[in-house]
């Protein structure tokens, strides 16, 4: 089943509301990283935050906050700054969740840490079941 990721982004322009809706599946990693960009400024944009301020807070420069903003590009380091600064770090959780935890842990009935991979059995190995099989024969 193939889960599909969407982020919309809600921009005021010329006083009309566009929502910008991205598939990641499909999308390119410029598209991704554009919208992930413009959803940070939206963040700050709605704590009335301005880019001097969140610069400050983040420990870096308010044309890096810009360059960030219109999507120019930034290092691992000052995105992950710029979210700390917005207090979204714990979003970083839900973009790489822990690989040693496996959903069925997540409800509570999981057991310990994986320690290696095992192989499936292909198709050919399975035994095959045909009609009759386990049927008395002395019937």
């Amino acid at each position: 089943m193939a889960i599909y990721c969407f982020l919309t982004l809600r921009m005021e322009v010329n006083q009309q509301k566009m929502s910008y809706n991205i598939e990641f599946s499909v999308a390119t990693s410029e598209q991704i990283e554009a919208a992930l960009c413009k959803r940070l400024e939206s963040i700050r944009l709605s704590r009335n935050i301005t880019q001097a301020q969140l610069a400050k807070e983040a420990g870096v420069s308010p044309r890096t906050i810009g360059r960030l903003e219109k999507g120019q590009g930034v290092s691992m380091d000052t995105f992950i700054r710029i979210m700390m600064a917005l207090r979204i770090q714990q979003n970083l959780e839900a973009l790489l969740p822990d690989p040693t935890v496996r959903p069925i842990e997540r409800v509570g009935m999981g057991a310990g840490e994986r320690k290696r991979a095992r192989p499936t059995k292909s198709i050919d190995e399975r035994p095959t079941w045909s009609w009759g099989d386990g049927e008395d024969d002395n019937e």
